[in-house]
């Protein structure tokens, strides 16, 4: 592929978090730019408070990066530190990007857009729009879930351990969110969303055949909670599609050009020792 020229010096975009050596983002991006021709680097960021992470924006004010991925703690702040937000952002109340241009910080979210990615990819029988969806969690993955589902149609019930925080999580994105009744939760549910950082304690078993499950987290691919699903006969929908769903547009955010036409995987699946039978059906 004939080498994309970049303006300037070399483009410099990356991933903050902390902990952010797990981060499979630089395998992806990384990838797209070697494959890209492309004359930029990324690279992880690991701010040791608030402090170190609103420091790393100033040096992204001041034009030292391109634009950057944000995850957990950070989510909130980036979000709070912007001077223009997208109504992605907007709507689920954090960023996992921020893009750097002439001294002011641009947010967007690009969670949603890869949680939708996979479901189209591996559950491509789901229909949201009018269908019950429980999202497991109240925390900041399950607000970007709950807003993007919501978004498309569906009729989100919020299932969490502390009522108050699902309550106040439904209370702020109103419309066809509400609280789960933990009796009920699940009748005539079409898609189950896992967005806890930990396994949850559900009878599998008693889900409709047809009932999506979808894992947020990615290591390893296939979770206990989607290999209990397998078991169970559902259509199960991988962390891993979404990581590589939400890469897309935050590439193009950063580097100004959309990726090129490399799936990466087979790549990622390689990286985490995962043989590439164990990508979902």
């Amino acid at each position: 592929m004939s080498r994309i020229p970049i303006t300037g010096a070399a483009r410099v975009g990356g991933i903050a978090g902390n902990p952010v050596t797990h981060s499979l983002s630089p395998v992806i991006h990384n990838a797209w730019i070697a494959a890209a021709g492309l004359d930029a680097a990324y690279v992880p960021f690991t701010p040791g408070d608030p402090a170190g992470f609103a420091a790393l924006v100033a040096a992204g004010r001041a034009g030292l990066l391109a634009g950057i991925n944000v995850t957990a703690p950070f989510k909130e702040q980036a979000f709070a530190l912007a001077d223009e937000r997208s109504p992605t952002a907007n709507d689920s109340g954090s960023a996992n990007i921020l893009v750097f241009r002439d001294g002011r910080v641009v947010a967007d979210s690009s969670d949603g857009l890869g949680l939708l990615i996979a479901l189209r990819a591996q559950a491509p029988d789901l229909r949201l729009a009018g269908t019950p969806v429980v999202v497991l969690g109240a925390g900041g993955a399950a607000r970007a879930a709950a807003a993007t589902l919501a978004g498309a149609g569906a009729r989100v019930r919020i299932l969490n351990r502390t009522a108050a925080r699902a309550q106040a999580l439904a209370d702020d994105l109103g419309g066809e969110v509400s609280v789960a009744d933990p009796a009920s939760a699940f009748e005539g549910a079409g898609l189950v969303v896992n967005a806890l950082s930990v396994r949850p304690d559900i009878n599998l078993d008693r889900l409709d055949r047809r009932t999506a499950v979808m894992d947020m987290t990615y290591r390893p691919v296939v979770t206990v909670f989607l290999a209990q699903a397998r078991r169970a006969g559902l259509v199960t929908v991988d962390g891993l599609a979404m990581l590589i769903g939400q890469a897309g547009p935050s590439f193009e955010a950063i580097f100004g050009t959309p990726p090129p036409d490399l799936d990466p995987r087979p790549l990622l699946l390689a990286h985490l020792g995962e043989a590439v039978s164990g990508s979902m059906p």
